[in-house]
């Protein structure tokens, strides 16, 4: 017998149980993943109806009312922003939206839609209040924050 084979390779149990291992370390780790991924797209649309109301607040400055920042009456697309986000890059995963408009108020949504949908709407108002419908459900009281630690 060939002295340098003794001891050498993995037995068939042993790459079983390392496949097992990563199987279980994987099936924990993608839902992480995916939580990660949607919060971070969230972030983008909060971050996109932040420079919205920039825009807004820009429009009403020049025209003394911000009803003439979208065609028509709300909810409507901007006219004088993007319409979807992230501003940058091809897939996109929010509607942005001047959900209702007065001469000096406005309420902004972003509505998920492709890989994001079902996550909750995302609202950020003239005053401020910033809502994420996180049950998809309507916004209720406890919808006040854009954060889940909320």
């Amino acid at each position: 017998m060939n002295k340098f084979y003794m001891g050498r390779g993995f037995s068939l149990i042993e790459v079983l149980v390392v496949v097992a291992v990563i199987g279980i370390l994987a099936a924990i780790a993608y839902p992480s993943y995916q939580g990660s991924v949607a919060k971070s797209r969230r972030a983008d649309a909060q971050s996109a109806l932040a420079g919205l109301a920039q825009a807004m607040e820009r429009h009403f400055t020049e025209n003394n009312t911000y009803e003439s920042a979208i065609a028509g009456t709300a909810p409507q697309p901007p006219i004088i922003f993007p319409t979807q986000a992230p501003l940058d890059g091809s897939t996109k995963f929010y509607n942005l939206i001047v959900q209702t408009v007065t001469p000096t108020t406005y309420t902004l949504r972003a509505t998920p839609i492709g890989g994001q949908a079902g996550d909750g709407n995302v609202e950020l108002t003239s005053t401020g209040i910033k809502r994420w419908d996180r049950g998809n459900d309507g916004f209720g009281a406890t919808d006040n924050c854009w954060s889940s630690k909320c």
